[in-house]
Parts: C-alpha cells; structure tokens; sequence
C-alpha cells in the first residue's frame, strides 16, 4: 500500500462523515476533484471512501501493538531471574533497579504492563516444582516432648518512645509440644541480642529443645536460595547450635504456617500484655510479660486440650541439658577512631585510650547483647587483636559512653591564663582562666543578689529625658 494509502486509513470520524456525505452528489456527475476541495482532502481519498459500500463507521487505524521493540526486552532476563528468586518483588524495586544498575530508560508503567502478564506465567511454572502444589492448604504435624521450639520476632513499635527509645521488639519463643512460651523484649534485633535471647529462654525453660525452627531471617540465613535448595546458615548460628546441641530447621520461604505455634503466640502476647498499658522501660516490659505468664500457663490450650503447665512439665522435662558454660556471640564491626579519641557505633560515641591510637586509626568493635569491646587490628591479618577499650553498651541512641582515663594526656586548658599588664615588680603575673565550672559561683560573688535595689516610677525616669528635675 501506498503512503497516501496508509492515510486514508486514519481519518478521524468527522472527516470521514464530510466525505461520505457528498457520496449521492458524486452520484449524480459531480467530480471527486471538487468534493475534494470541499472537503480539504486529497481527490485519492475521496474516491477510496466513496466507493466503499455498505460502510457503516469510519476506519480504524491497525494496531501498532507488538510492532515496536519494547524498551524493557533487553532486560527481561534480568527481570525474570529477579522473579524466580522471589515472586513477590515489587515493581517499583525492579524499575528502580533496572535504571540504577543496568541504563533502563523506561517509565515505572512499562515494567508494571510486564510485569502483569509475567508474573502469572512463572507464578504457575513455579508452583510446578514447589513443594506444597495445593495452595492455602498445609499439613499439621504433632512432635513429641521435648523435641522442638519455634521462634519469631514481633514489632511493637515506638511504646518506649516518650522515654527516649526507638522501635520495640519482642523475641519469642514457644515449646511446639506444650505451647509453653518465653518473651524477652529487646531494643534491638542483631545478632548479638538474638542469641542472648535464646540463652535466656533456655535458662526460663531449664534446657534446650532438640531442634529449633526459625524462618529465613538474617541473624540465621547468610543468603537467600532458590526454592529447594539447601539453605546456607550463618557461621555464629551454626557455632551456638552446636555448643547448646539443638538442630537447626529453616523453613521454606512463604511458609508461615510452618510456625504457627509461635506466630500465633506473638498476637496473643501482643493483646494481653501491651494493648492499652504504658511502660516506662524494657525492664517494665518484661517484668509485665512475667506477671501475665502463670494466667496464661493456667489456660486450657484449645488444640491439645491440656492444661500448658501440666503439658510444659513433660515437655521441659525432656529437653536437652544446659552446657556448663555459655556460648557468647559477639558482632564484630570495623569503625575509624576521630580527633577526639570517640568512635561511632550505633549513632553513640565511645572512648579508647587516647594514649594507644592515632586519629584515623581502624579499629575492631566487637558487640555482645549488653557490652562492647574495642580492638586494635593486628598488622598481619587485619584481625582483631589487643583489647583497647570495654564499655557497657549504650541503651540510647546518641549516648556518649566514655572513660575520663582514656583522655590522660591531652590538653584540658587547666594552664590557659589572661593579662592586661606585663609583669612588673609591684604587679601581679598573670592571672589563671577560671574553670569553667567556677564562672557562675564568682559572677553571685561579685554581684550580691541579696543587696535591696530602689524603685522608682517610670515618670522619673521620663523627666529626666527632658531635662527637668523630680
């Protein structure tokens, strides 16, 4: 077809109603040259549309769909591994890293048309291999005593917020076989406190369960995998697992019912503990978890029909055995010592001894649930090696956490000193800066507060602006 032609298909409604209404007149002799100068269009048009019978609506343009090359094709490979990893990315991460990481020009709206007809395609490709085909349901599965403990993390927001405290987190832990629980409420989710928690619960319970199940959380999973494959555990859970003796489980990703004992145990604390009260610190927290735990111990459990302090005497009796000492995880940062001999964790300072460092110094940090400790780095290795300072963690962001020891040595202005005058024989050297602490004492020393001071009206004071006399 010709350029012209490919015109005539697009013209819009009101045109084409101008050109078929001269259709009886050409008709009747009169030329396609002059429709066409009535109608403001080429004779070639006229004669196209004229002689279409039976033509009930004007022309539609061909669909342009698929014709073009789409700016998100070059990158569908990347795209669909992102969604075999997780199904559920959003949209607006995979345009955010289509464009920071590989060049994609491309609006959110394209990669969220894709997105749309992909998604399902691989959803149901995806759900051939997966283990559990019939969604939405799940099998329930019992365990004998002792056997198994399933944790979770609950977010309780700002509760300690007017105290100063960030964000609220509660760990829990429940024994599968009785629903026996322990709560230990934390300011932080780390590793370090993560572990701290099951040593406590351990302690609450008297021993330690023969497995434990977590979901793919951080402070247990180094990585992400793909469905089915084995799931790579962190260096320190696979170390304290080993020294207390339990078996770590990981759940498939997505399964949640996999732990229902404790995900349903974190709403019911949640209820009955938090809702509608007002906690001035963890230890209030804690200390209202406790006073709750014997009326919950007391309750029926509506699944095994017991009651859980009966059912928990057989349960803790067959945990495992506490080893005789404690398995201490420590975090371990890199930070950089300032001018002022403080270095920077968690949004608070802490000192080291000015004496052992120089500005700019790396050194190691290591972080326990309640203590941090600070290294130097040994020459060879790069590890950390002679302890330079230990300080109680901070419980506040923005905490200054300092030694007055560490600062021996440097300036403190204690010889600073000012004069009017060289010293002379019948004058005095010159006269010491005063601390700083001593300012406020000598300003009420020279200017008695006690000494009475007269008052007068304020027409007195007018008068004499203008030269008169009271």
């Amino acid at each position: 077809m010709s350029p012209k032609g490919d015109l005539l298909m697009i013209l819009d409604e009101v045109s084409w109603m101008n050109v078929r209404r001269f259709r009886a007149l050409h008709e009747r002799g009169t030329p396609l040259a002059e429709i066409a100068r009535e109608c403001s269009c080429d004779w070639r048009t006229v004669k196209k549309y004229l002689a279409q019978d039976g033509l009930v609506g004007p022309p539609r343009a061909p669909s342009r769909a698929g014709t073009q090359p789409r700016l998100i094709d070059p990158f569908v490979a990347v795209v669909e591994s992102w969604l075999r990893a997780d199904i559920t990315i959003k949209g607006a991460v995979v345009h955010e890293r289509l464009v920071a990481e590989y060049g994609f020009t491309g609006s959110y709206q394209r990669v969220k048309e894709y997105l749309a007809k992909e998604r399902p395609r691989l959803a149901a490709e995806l759900a051939v291999g997966d283990e559990n085909p019939l969604t939405g349901l799940h099998r329930r599965f019992e365990v004998v005593p002792g056997a198994q403990a399933q944790v979770d993390w609950g977010e309780e927001g700002d509760l300690l917020g007017h105290v100063g405290v960030g964000n609220v987190y509660s760990f829990h832990m429940t024994l599968s076989y009785s629903r026996d629980p322990f709560v230990a409420y934390t300011t932080s989710m780390d590793l370090a406190t993560f572990w701290d928690c099951h040593r406590r619960a351990f302690a609450h319970f008297g021993g330690v369960p023969g497995a434990i199940v977590y979901d793919r959380t951080k402070t247990v999973v180094k990585r992400h995998v793909a469905p089915g494959a084995a799931v790579p555990v962190h260096s320190e859970a696979a170390a304290f697992a080993d020294h207390y003796g339990f078996v770590i489980d990981v759940l498939a990703a997505y399964r949640p019912t996999g732990k229902g004992r404790v995900e349903r145990q974190v709403n019911i604390v949640r209820e009955h503990v938090i809702t509608g009260r007002r906690f001035g610190s963890i230890g209030d927290l804690d200390g209202a978890f406790a006073a709750w735990l014997p009326i919950r111990r007391a309750q029926v459990h509506r699944t095994h029909g017991q009651v859980i302090a009966v059912r928990a005497e057989t349960d803790r009796a067959a945990l495992g055995p506490l080893p005789a000492t404690p398995y201490l995880v420590a975090e371990q940062h890199l930070r950089r010592v300032g001018k002022d001999a403080l270095i920077s964790f968690e949004a608070s300072l802490y000192s080291v001894p000015a004496a052992r460092v120089r500005p700019g110094q790396r050194v190691a940090v290591r972080v326990s649930a309640d203590t941090l400790t600070i290294h130097a780095l040994t020459a060879e290795t790069g590890a950390a090696g002679a302890q330079l300072a230990s300080h109680p963690r901070a419980k506040l962001r923005g905490a200054w956490v300092t030694d007055p020891t560490h600062w021996a040595g440097l300036p403190d202005g204690h010889t600073r000193a000012v004069t009017t005058d060289p010293p002379g024989p019948d004058r005095p050297g010159p006269t010491p800066a005063p601390a700083a602490t001593s300012l406020i004492a000598d300003v009420l020393t020279r200017h008695r507060a006690d000494i009475p001071v007269a008052t007068r009206p304020l027409s007195t004071y007018t008068a004499a602006t203008q030269g008169e006399h009271p």
